[in-house]
């Protein structure tokens, strides 16, 4: 690349991809279990590995595990809250892959949906579920909780099975839920595109 090509803003074909994938909104799938032998990793794989394919975001797998968060106000947590807002903040909208506890999402979830409030408004959500009944009593009770922390979440989910979406701990999800997913990912991202504009 010449002088004049760089002086008047030509780019290379890496700057190029660098723009794009700075231009694509950033989206969070969300382990929302901590638990040992948990099955949501699976789960959070599987849609990250088709979303990825779709190449219309900036899709990355976000660990509650990883911010070691302890009950709401049992614990100074000043420096695991900060990160976990921090994340929260830096991504416009969100997958939650939730199993159902009790006709429930699990209490790691509502404690780290609890330790944010602003990093969360305004922006959009899909659920991935799974459970006896494809975790649908968890997947209603999580978009009451969504709901007043100002996400907005998308009508399409993908609930999956116990029975036949796994085989003895292993993931192995029917091919028809790759509708659901997509028309679940398509919803995310027109809603948080259009929630970005008024967070700006």
């Amino acid at each position: 690349m010449g002088f004049m090509d760089k002086l008047f803003g030509k780019t290379n074909n890496n700057t190029q991809e660098e723009e794009q994938t700075m231009s694509k909104l950033n989206i969070g799938i969300i382990l929302g279990s901590t638990r040992e032998g948990r099955l949501s990793p699976q789960v959070g794989e599987w849609v990250k590995q088709i979303a990825d394919a779709r190449g219309d975001a900036n899709y990355e797998i976000v660990d509650i595990a990883d911010y070691k968060l302890p009950l709401l106000g049992e614990a100074d947590a000043t420096e695991q809250a900060t990160a976990w807002n921090a994340k929260l903040a830096s991504l416009d909208g969100f997958v939650f892959i939730v199993q159902e506890y009790n006709h429930s999402i699990s209490a790691s979830l509502k404690n780290a949906l609890d330790y944010a409030r602003e990093a969360w408004n305004d922006k959009a959500a899909g659920i991935v579920s799974y459970g006896s009944v494809g975790g649908a009593r968890a997947a209603e009770h999580l978009r009451g909780i969504l709901g007043e922390l100002s996400v907005a979440d998308v009508r399409v989910h993908p609930a999956l099975s116990l029975f036949t979406d796994f085989d003895n701990g292993t993931f192995k999800p029917a091919d028809l839920h790759l509708t659901n997913l997509n028309g679940m990912l398509d919803q995310v991202l027109s809603w948080s595109g259009a929630l970005k504009t008024i967070r700006s």
